[in-house]
């Protein structure tokens, strides 16, 4: 077998244990995160839902994100049905995806090997097995910045400047998925250009300027649409006080996120409200299972790759390789560590791309050159700190397979030995070989099975975590009542979805009876099967209620309206008809006001109201959505149907 016969082979099968990774038993997480759920559905059903991301067919109100991810689901789903399996396998395929690019952008530089070791890391680190199995926009974010990093490797190559541009463009829509956290690679992108590109300081700023209007341009086309619309012509944008993308952009999803000053937020607050900020916050209880394995290693080996090419030429591609992973990474990680406002420990998946780099070259790069003293030390330390590390991320869940633990630690020493000790520079090729596959093994041994039981376990709601339960951890990366008053709000203690049901095979969201999903650690059947849901999750309403609401469900714009919009999501995925989340995701928007949704219920636009979902008015948000509530309550007559209280609002 030839070497190219090889490489091809080995990443043929990195990419099939990827696919498999991410795809097996995809579909018992049902409908993941019903609130990206239901606006799929909604789009598959109306394009002016798909163009705007709204959360309904009738477009009241959009997703609290612009609605890019929402896209690839809608188009999935009008193609193959609104079913579980075409809300997740997009985002399965993205991680397939994401880690064959970042094969191509490491190997073009450093070797197959240190590209089969990147794209390894990144297909195992347990966060990216949770997203690129689930329905958030992060995956497609993902995908898009590490397309943005090939592009650049390609224009530091030889100065093209239709390479800078299209990396322009890949975070322009990566802002389309998650607006500024797409921006957080850009000064490493940026600096790193300026720095190391060939050609003369004039051209490469001009060719940075071209491809920062590339930027603004593929993410400002959209935005610039929704402002010009008139409001009356569009959905409200959801997430904003003002019915405004930009202030969404700029306030709740922008500097919001730094200060903690996000109006209409839950929980959080100035002074770090979603859990303890600061450098240890990758590595704490609740992220550094989920990101942190090789955080260690990817430093040591980012700090040994910058020293070593300290002397190299400015157009050196090692050095610039190693800025620009290290720099995605450290800006990153910096801005997660210490913002104030919303943070959940999912959005480390950002991070392990520029992990699974950093691990590659470095790891590759010392191997080479492991008869200089310093590098075969400096190699050995990383791998005994590695080992060290991961022993103590296993030992956060003592009960959790606890022989895993002195193994990795045992194993990982004693590869930093072999490789201290020049071990491996006295045998031959195979045995060099044989203590080089040990220490990958024991590397990735700890996230591996973190990965699997990732896979293993379905998940949904707004909150998902990967990996076992670790005692301490709590939403937003903190420990449990770390939120202002002393717990988490309500809607988070509720366990998540616990017993809903996998949408059925015939898109209607009802599944057949003894299939509930559950989250970590529930047992099946426990659920709130006729219930509407918590502030974080939906849940499969009962038959009857749903009968209830397809009855005539034509002779209305929206069967019902619900306070918030994981309350009306499951209602939607199981009737398939829309339903008005009013006040958007946390019930804090001013949408409807009292008076719009008095109106709307005069002109019989609206069949039925459900108690008992949302939370309304938090942070300084609006509280249209208890004025509602309470009118509602006041002038018609409640029922219950299913276990969920109703009021015709057509009586």
């Amino acid at each position: 077998m030839t070497a190219t016969t090889r490489q091809r082979a080995s990443l043929l099968g990195l990419l099939a244990a990827t696919a498999l990774l991410y795809l097996w038993a995809l579909g018992a997480s049902g409908w993941a995160n019903d609130f990206y759920s239901a606006a799929a559905q909604a789009a598959s059903q109306s394009w002016k839902a798909f163009f705007f991301g709204s959360s309904d067919a009738s477009n009241f109100i959009t997703v609290d994100k612009p609605p890019a991810s929402l896209w690839v689901m809608g188009l999935s789903a009008r193609l193959f049905g609104v079913n579980a399996w075409s809300i997740l396998v997009p985002q399965a395929l993205m991680g397939v995806a994401t880690v064959a690019l970042l094969y191509a952008t490491v190997r073009r530089w450093f070797g197959p090997a240190a590209g089969l070791v990147a794209g390894a890391v990144l297909a195992l680190t347990p966060v990216a097995t949770l997203i690129f199995r689930f329905n958030n926009p992060d995956a497609l974010l993902t995908l898009l910045l590490v397309a943005g990093a090939y592009a650049v490797v390609r224009a530091l190559e030889d100065g093209a400047t239709r390479w800078l541009v299209l990396a322009g463009v890949c975070v322009g829509f990566g802002f389309l998925a998650k607006q500024l956290q797409a921006l957080l690679v850009v000064p490493a992108f940026a600096l790193v250009y300026l720095a190391a590109a060939p050609g003369s300081l004039g051209r490469r700023l001009g060719q940075l300027a071209a491809a920062g209007a590339a930027m603004v341009a593929s993410a400002g086309w959209w935005v610039a649409v929704v402002e010009l619309v008139p409001a009356s012509a569009r959905p409200y944008i959801g997430g904003s006080q003002t019915n405004s993308i930009l202030e969404l952009t700029f306030g709740y999803n922008g500097l919001g996120r730094l200060t903690g000053a996000e109006t209409g937020s839950v929980g959080g607050g100035p002074g770090g409200g979603w859990g303890q900020t600061g450098w240890t916050r990758m590595f704490g209880a609740e992220v550094g299972g989920q990101i942190a394995w090789l955080l260690p290693a990817a430093l040591l080996l980012l700090a040994a790759g910058l020293w070593l090419t300290r002397r190299a030429p400015r157009t050196n591609r090692a050095r610039a390789a190693f800025a620009l992973w290290g720099g995605w990474l450290l800006v990153t990680a910096a801005v997660f560590s210490f913002m104030q406002g919303i943070f959940h420990a999912y959005y480390a998946v950002a991070l392990a791309p520029a992990v699974g780099a950093l691990v590659g070259m470095g790891a590759t790069g010392l191997w080479e050159v492991r008869h200089h003293p310093v590098a075969r030390w400096w190699l050995a330390a990383t791998m005994g700190v590695t080992a060290v590390w991961s022993w103590v991320l296993l030992r956060r869940t003592p009960g959790w397979h606890p022989e895993l633990a002195p193994l990795v630690l045992g194993g990982g020493l004693a590869v930093a030995v072999l490789v201290a000790a020049r071990f491996t520079r006295r045998g031959r090729r195979r045995v060099a070989a044989a203590v080089a596959g040990a220490g990958l093994l024991v590397a990735l041994a700890g996230p591996a099975a973190y990965a699997i039981d990732t896979a293993a376990t379905p998940h949904g709601g707004a909150i998902p975590s990967a990996g076992p339960a670790v005692q301490g951890a709590g939403p937003g990366g903190g420990p449990r009542g770390a939120f202002r008053g002393g717990g988490p709000p309500p809607g988070f203690g509720d366990g998540g979805r616990l017993g809903q049901a996998p949408p059925g095979q015939d898109g209607t969201g009802q599944a057949p009876p003894g299939q509930g999903q559950t989250q970590r650690g529930a047992a099946p059947g426990n659920g709130r099967r006729g219930s509407l849901g918590g502030l974080l999750d939906g849940a499969t309403p009962d038959a009857e209620l749903v009968a209830l609401l397809r009855r005539d469900a034509g002779r209305y714009t929206w069967v019902a309206a619900a306070v918030g919009s994981n309350a009306a999501a499951g209602v939607q995925l199981a009737t398939g008809e829309p339903v008005m989340a009013i006040g958007g995701f946390n019930g804090s928007d001013p949408a409807p006001t009292l008076e719009q949704f008095q109106r709307y219920v005069a002109e019989g636009r609206i069949h039925w109201f459900l108690g008992g979902g949302g939370m309304g008015r938090s942070m300084g948000g609006s509280d249209a959505a208890s004025e509602i509530a309470a009118w509602v309550a006041e002038t018609f007559t409640a029922t219950s149907v299913g276990g969920t209280t109703v009021y015709d609002l057509t009586g």
